[in-house]
């Protein structure tokens, strides 16, 4: 008998017995991946100023060792969805208003994001944020404000990821501000993973970035993944590059998740290729949609229906 992978909002969903996307899950604390979560989101909502309401019920798991991805637009929710993980939202005048979020099974709310790095979560935000006046080195450095461990593990620490970045190594005297956005990009995760990480929220890694730049970028965090064991979380647009690397995905429209399953599954769905990879027509071969079909999309889409 098939079994339903890819599922909309709504729609039938017997691997998860019935709970939709976007609504915690109760009763047994395994996640769909197999195993305990290292992550679990369950029905949060999110609002700025004690007014704008921008996450509505998103419910989300991330297995430990794998790659999960935040697909959607500008404006969906995903950069406001690890800022709630890591606890960022205060300084954007935000707060989680309902829901809880676990990490191994304890609730971290109330959690500064200073006792979020002592747990391993390390987030690398959105547009790089290097220090611009320091070289590539002190960047990579200030990763390792936090560890206690000695100055030898430091130092080997920062030859692993010399070596997950030779081009770091090269630049490593290298004003930040004088590197490229590739170089710039790479830095901000080599910085993170001097914290050694266990999980990693990834905002936007590829935006602002050449191609090319973009697949490498990625290679680096699949074979960080499977090299050194780190979770990742990244939110991207990109979705065809997302769902080539993760191994999950949801897809999130206006603050509400409404797609989710196995990466593979999303990229062979006819919504996710039409509206999020470009490939819209049918699969016999017949010409791609017109602009005046695509435009009304919302009101065609099996999940929004």
């Amino acid at each position: 008998m098939a079994k339903p992978e890819v599922t909309p909002a709504g729609a039938a969903e017997p691997a998860l017995q019935g709970r939709s996307p976007s609504a915690p899950s109760g009763g047994s604390e395994r996640s769909e991946f197999g195993g305990q979560p290292f992550l679990k989101v369950n029905g949060i909502e999110v609002i700025y100023n004690h007014v704008i309401l921008v996450l509505k019920g998103v419910s989300l798991q991330v297995p430990e060792g794998g790659v999960v991805a935040l697909l959607g637009g500008n404006g969906a929710g995903k950069t406001t969805t690890l800022r709630a993980v890591s606890n960022l939202l205060a300084g954007e005048r935000g707060e989680v208003t309902k829901g809880s979020i676990e990490l191994r099974g304890e609730c971290i709310k109330g959690l500064s994001t200073s006792e979020m790095v002592n747990r391993g979560v390390i987030q690398v935000m959105e547009g790089r944020h290097c220090f611009a006046h320091l070289s590539i080195e002190d960047n990579l450095m200030t990763g390792a404000y936090t560890r206690k461990d000695g100055k030898a593990a430091v130092a080997a620490t920062l030859e692993k990821v010399y070596n997950f970045f030779p081009r770091l190594k090269e630049r490593r005297s290298s004003q930040a501000a004088y590197t490229s956005g590739g170089e710039q990009q790479m830095c901000a995760i080599g910085r993170a993973l001097m914290a050694n990480p266990k999980m990693v929220l990834l905002d936007e890694p590829s935006m602002g970035l050449a191609p090319q730049i973009v697949e490498e970028v990625f290679e680096i965090v699949k074979n960080l993944n499977q090299r050194e064991g780190v979770t990742f979380l990244l939110a991207e647009q990109n979705t065809n590059m997302a769902l080539r690397y993760a191994d999950h995905g949801y897809i999130l429209e206006s603050g509400r998740i409404v797609m989710e399953g196995a990466a593979r599954d999303l990229r062979e769905n006819e919504d996710v290729k039409e509206f999020y990879l470009g490939m819209g027509g049918a699969s016999d071969g017949s010409p791609r949609k017109s602009f005046r079909d695509v435009k009304s999309y919302k009101r065609r889409k099996r999940w929004l229906s």
